[in-house]
């Protein structure tokens, strides 16, 4: 499926996988893999938690997605290894020529065989924030489409991992702001609004619809089609 324009139908069954497991390490693990399977030129993914300015990955879908990890805490570099990260999403398009990691993108290419990667804020909390990550082996690799599929299936993990549920016994309240977010930007290109007025009009498709906000901006991301307000 890699490759193809990412469907509805592929968020809809990955939603319902989702949904079906009942170990949380499995509902990372279906996340991971299916950004390695939706998202075109992805070789590896994986969902790395900051805690304390220290990375560790919780999910992962190769060796070298740990192994990149690990590279950040020892160089103190990286995507993920800034203590509270704000940026809800961080692009790598040539890793060796990345100002911004002179060491780490140089050493993850040369040791791991990767050139490009995408990161996406999933959930965040006091001290600790947790990202969903894909690497491609060559520069350039990534298309806007294939970050928008991130970008999707990062909203879809945050919700899967809402209602109370704990990632690593650490009790996190877990933030849709990502996918939220998304839809805003989404809102405020189409119909020329500023993030207030895109916010209000999410509101008031959320209001209308008796349907939660996280899940209206959902169907938004994944469609790109606006619901009638």
């Amino acid at each position: 499926m890699a490759g193809e324009h990412t469907s509805m139908r592929d968020f809809a069954d990955l939603a319902r996988a989702l949904r079906s497991a009942t170990q949380e390490a499995d509902r990372l693990m279906l996340a991971v893999e299916a950004a390695v399977e939706l998202v075109p030129g992805c070789s590896c993914a994986g969902l790395t938690i900051n805690r304390d300015g220290e990375c560790r990955t919780l999910a992962a879908t190769a060796e070298a997605l740990t192994a990149a990890n690990t590279l950040q805490n020892e160089l103190g570099e990286g995507p993920c290894f800034p203590p509270g990260r704000e940026e809800e999403t961080v692009v790598s398009q040539d890793l060796v020529r990345d100002e911004r990691w002179p060491v780490w993108g140089r050493r993850v290419h040369q040791d791991l065989g990767l050139g490009s990667m995408m990161s996406v804020l999933v959930f965040s909390g006091r001290h600790v924030y947790g990202t969903l990550s894909v690497y491609g082996t060559g520069p350039g690799t990534f298309t806007a489409d294939g970050l928008a599929t991130v970008q999707a299936l990062a909203g879809h993990l945050a919700v899967s991992l809402a209602a109370g549920r704990e990632i690593d016994g650490l009790g996190l309240a877990l933030t849709s702001r990502t996918v939220i977010g998304q839809a805003e930007g989404i809102v405020m290109e189409r119909l020329g609004v500023d993030a207030d007025q895109a916010l209000a009009y999410l509101k008031r498709i959320s209001s209308h619809t008796n349907t939660k906000l996280v899940e209206v901006a959902l169907r938004l991301v994944e469609s790109r089609e606006l619901p009638e307000g």
